[in-house]
């Protein structure tokens, strides 16, 4: 598939009003918007980190809003059983006959959408948050040993509280490695803050979410066709081999226990490919690798020790990891 100029600025300019919606209830926090956005053009899930009261369900909201797809939020707590995210099969009592015991019928859990909203995924165990372990990565849920396919599209959009936070789980590795993007979402501007409470407190009852000017403007074709075209947005190998070489460096980085696997550098490059699509073309550059490194690798390494009895951060880290890799010209 060869992409042509007036497809890709039609794409671009869709993306661009899908991200003036969000807009309408997400006052500033710009890169975070375009990182939803990039995870959703890629076909990948995010993972949106901040301490509470900064807007992490509303972003996740406003996407889903201006999205014409079927949305559900499950809202992670201690007691949450695997069952109540992916469903179960039940005994149906209704079909026994003869004094028949009935027959099994599968019970839907909310997986079975195609935005799902786990809100605060870290305040489950971790025998919980396993349930999404098969839906994250191969689109589909196994009950009774027979396989149901998700919709697709399907993203998850997760939402965590700092792990320091208190009732908080730590992820497994397995699957925050099934995260396209680690998001995380600081405290606004003076200016951006003013403007939130402004927002929010403007004829709105108690803590309603400011989504009412919110309109749908993608429908299930349209993301699907931005994926498809995503897919085919060329990358030079000198482009593939630096996102390589970028990941290659963690590994053996000071300060770093573990480094990201090859997952990271996938994901490094088919972020890459929805930043290119956002920003009007159809091919990629070293900046869109360079743009992407932490949400693509900050959630795939590890901090060893020593570093952090420093007090040193992965970000921190991750950058210069990425200063020592000389980038491409193409």
């Amino acid at each position: 598939m060869t992409l042509n100029a007036n497809d890709v600025n039609r794409a671009a300019e869709l993306l661009r009003a899908l991200r003036e919606e969000v807009a309408k209830a997400m006052v500033g926090q710009r890169e975070a918007v375009d990182q939803v956005l990039i995870a959703l053009v890629a076909a990948g899930h995010v993972l949106i980190e901040g301490v509470p009261g900064l807007g992490k369900t509303l972003l996740a909201r406003a996407l889903c809003k201006a999205l014409s797809l079927q949305y559900a939020r499950i809202q992670f707590t201690p007691d949450l059983m695997p069952s109540d995210i992916t469903g179960a099969a039940v005994l149906d009592t209704s079909t026994g006959e003869g004094g028949g015991l009935g027959t099994l019928r599968v019970r839907r859990g909310p997986v079975f959408t195609h935005l799902l909203l786990a809100d605060e995924i870290n305040r489950a165990p971790a025998k919980t948050q396993a349930a999404l372990l098969e839906v994250m990565q191969e689109r589909q849920v196994t009950l009774e040993g027979q396989p149901h396919a998700l919709p697709q599209p399907f993203m998850v959009i997760a939402t965590q509280n700092p792990i320091d936070t208190e009732g908080t789980y730590p992820l497994p590795e397995a699957q925050l490695d099934r995260f396209l993007l680690k998001i995380e979402i600081g405290y606004p501007s003076r200016q951006d803050e003013a403007a939130v409470v402004r927002r929010t407190t403007d004829q709105s009852l108690g803590d309603q979410l400011p989504l009412d000017a919110i309109a749908p403007r993608l429908d299930e074709r349209a993301v699907k066709a931005l994926q498809r075209m995503a897919a085919h947005v060329r990358v030079d190998d000198k482009v593939a081999d630096y996102a390589v070489d970028i990941v290659r460096a963690t590994r053996d980085w000071p300060g770093l226990a573990t480094g990201a696997g090859s997952r990271g550098a996938i994901s490094l490059v088919r972020a890459a490919r929805a930043a290119a699509l956002l920003d009007s073309r159809d091919f990629v550059t070293p900046d869109d690798i360079k743009q992407l490194v932490l949400p693509a690798l900050r959630h795939r390494v590890l901090l060893a020790p020593d570093a952090q009895l420093e007090g040193r951060a992965v970000d921190e880290l991750l950058g210069d990891a990425l200063a020592s890799v000389d980038a491409p010209r193409i």
